[in-house]
């Protein structure tokens, strides 16, 4: 077991590195990554992405949920508040899912997902649950419908076996 004496012993290190120093609150890249919390599937690592450089929700799934989007709203306030705000431009919100996903174990529990998606039970099959694939395309939807225009969103699925991504959905600029 992971215990707080050897994270601490661990964040020592991490501190020693100093490579936290003059970061900002908003990220470097204007990256947000939507991805799941399983631990074979760190956007940082699986993305190559350096401390800062992007924004990263986990969830189960890595899917883009009612709660997913307050959560954005949230952050661009934060950004707004920070910076102004960006230039839709240069925003870009990438969904990452992956193979052997443990949501698909859920799909044996319709009223669970339902509460999760807030959606009727009815409406599950919409959501592809057991598809990376589909529910990449799914929710980069969702956020195409949700988001300002101007920014860029795209769909990635990692592969659990090879450990690469798939480009399922490339970078498209939302319109109006």
């Amino acid at each position: 077991m992971i215990d707080t004496d050897e994270l601490a012993k661990r964040n020592a290190g991490f501190a020693d590195g100093g490579s936290f120093a003059g970061l900002k609150l908003t990220p470097s890249g204007s990256l947000t990554v939507i991805g799941c919390v399983d631990p074979r599937v760190d956007p940082s690592d699986v993305l190559g992405l350096k401390l800062g450089e992007a924004a990263v929700i986990r969830n189960v799934g890595g899917r883009v949920t009612p709660t997913t989007l307050r959560t954005l709203g949230m952050l661009a306030k934060v950004v707004q508040a920070r910076t102004g705000g960006p230039r839709p431009g240069d925003v870009h919100y990438a969904v990452l899912h992956h193979t052997d996903c443990g949501i698909t174990d859920l799909a044996g529990f319709p009223e669970l997902l339902a509460d999760y998606f807030e959606v009727p039970a009815g409406d599950l099959d919409a959501k592809a649950v057991t598809d990376p694939v589909a529910a990449v395309r799914v929710d980069v939807e969702s956020l195409k419908q949700k988001l300002p225009a101007g920014v860029f969103v795209s769909g990635l699925v990692y592969d659990v076996a090879t450990g690469l991504i798939d480009v399922v959905v490339p970078p498209a600029r939302v319109e109006a």
